[in-house]
């Protein structure tokens, strides 16, 4: 029985693919093991978003090289696809796999190993492949082409206890001048909605009761199916045919265009009970000028507008937002407008980015790079704000009942706890003393104060279901 050992860097989709790929060696008689144990094949599902995480995936695929020199070191994911080049010159790595050919994962190391025990040299080419495989001197490259058509995968299970991610979709047609993911990714390819629901039912099936519908561009979920300039409606009726599944509890969302969200996108979405209050709307920047040049397609006024039609339709939701400090040419008045907007929306939770040079990228081009020095002190102001205003919108508990999924049993602050968290995705912890509740569980609880800066803490005393 060989071994084999993942490691996983950036999104929930390469977290999504990476099970797959487990899954599919499980199947094949393969034993998984922790990344830092000795085992046969290292299977690395790199990310390009930044330059860390490109510094990253070089240095887990050295590591599992030096852990065990005689194993085979997999190269997979989206750093693959923008770094074929450098892939050739490192010899830690001994197969590159495409993001259209993880599904393959286990048939490629079967033809690699064999190959391999036959001609007695790690640079044998994989036999019966698409004809875009090729060796590189003693690397072996399988088909890093992008793929026109959805790359059909089912996962029957996943690592997480509660909650699946689903995969509805892959690529992005939107080319923001920042955004090396397209290059990585591909176009838009959307997957058919029967398999989508096959896969949830399988998963409620085996007691999931939280889906988490996630892709590269979700927003633009069908656009490629129905030939239509846009996806809101595809993404919509989707949502409206997973709600129909017998034992899910709650469907939650990946990150959103804010161009989709209209007064009749959110009075669909309330219509549907199940779908939680809890919607990331990309924003990137605050500053309409900085927009433009990011290629952004709307402007901060239409981006507060979809913000007010999400909050009119529902009671308070946790609105989270990415955003990119430091973009070429940002000076300090730009900066300042993007923080006094962050201030005038009020965001339960905010991810803060620097600015980082992609090569390919328009922005790369682009005049007025804004030095380290800056960007850190941007962030740093950012960070403060997003803590300010996350607490602030964790505090609106605090007296109420929520409902929340039990999820774990955690340590937190010497005393065991039942963890959990609530549609909009607050975290609460339970004294496990006092629940008997397992997780994959609703639990409603009565919410008394902040137990750390980020739980808040329940008890079991609440007696009307609902949120607060």
């Amino acid at each position: 029985m060989k071994k084999a050992a993942f490691r996983t860097l950036g999104c929930k989709v390469n977290s999504y693919e990476t099970e797959v790929m487990m899954q599919k060696l499980q199947e094949k008689g393969y034993q998984i093991v922790p990344f830092d144990e000795i085992a046969d094949v290292y299977i690395v599902n790199t990310c390009t978003v930044t330059n860390i995480a490109d510094r990253k995936s070089r240095q887990m695929l050295h590591r599992a090289k030096q852990k065990n020199p005689d194993a085979v070191v997999v190269a997979a994911g989206c750093y693959v696809q923008t770094g074929a080049d450098s892939m050739e010159k490192d010899h830690s790595v001994d197969l590159v796999i495409g993001n259209n050919r993880k599904k393959d994962i286990a048939g490629i190391l079967e033809k690699y190993f064999a190959e391999r025990e036959e001609r007695g040299a790690l640079s044998a080419a994989v036999d019966g492949c698409e004809p875009a495989d090729k060796t590189l001197g003693g690397l072996t490259v399988v088909d890093i082409a992008h793929a026109s058509e959805y790359e059909e995968m089912q996962l029957k299970q996943t690592l997480e206890h509660t909650r699946a991610y689903i995969k509805i979709q892959d690529g992005c047609n939107q080319f923001c001048s920042y955004c090396a993911i397209p290059l990585a990714r591909g176009r838009v390819r959307s997957r058919r909605a029967e398999d989508i629901l096959r896969e949830i039912r399988g998963m409620t099936e085996r007691g999931y009761r939280e889906v988490v519908l996630t892709g590269i561009h979700i927003s633009s979920y069908g656009m490629d199916l129905q030939g239509e300039k846009t996806a809101q409606a595809p993404l919509l009726d989707l949502l409206e045919q997973i709600h129909e599944t017998q034992g899910l509890e709650r469907i939650r969302l990946g990150s959103l265009e804010p161009r989709i969200i209209t007064e009749e996108t959110a009075r669909r979405l309330k219509a549907l009970p199940k779908v939680c209050p809890h919607f990331h709307l990309s924003l990137q920047s605050g500053c309409d000028a900085t927009l433009k040049r990011m290629n952004r397609h709307y402007t901060s006024r239409e981006y507060y507008e979809s913000v007010e039609q999400l909050r009119r339709a529902f009671d308070c939701p946790a609105i989270t937002t990415d955003v990119i400090v430091g973009f070429p040419g940002e000076t300090e008045e730009e900066f300042l407008t993007t923080e006094n907007f962050l201030k005038a929306v009020g965001f339960y939770e905010m991810h803060i980015f620097k600015y980082s040079r992609r090569n390919g990228t328009a922005a790369a081009k682009m005049p007025g790079q804004v030095s380290e020095e800056i960007k850190t002190r941007r962030s740093g102001i950012l960070l403060e704000l997003e803590k300010e205003q996350s607490r602030q919108f964790r505090s609106h508990y605090i007296g109420k009942c929520a409902e929340i999924l039990i999820e774990e049993k955690k340590t937190v602050r010497d005393r065991e706890y039942l963890l959990g968290h609530t549609g909009d995705y607050v975290k609460i912890a339970l004294d496990a003393g006092e629940g008997a509740q397992k997780s994959g569980r609703l639990q409603t609880v009565s919410v008394k104060d902040f137990l750390t800066d980020e739980i808040l803490l329940g008890e079991e005393t609440c007696r009307t279901p609902g949120m607060k």
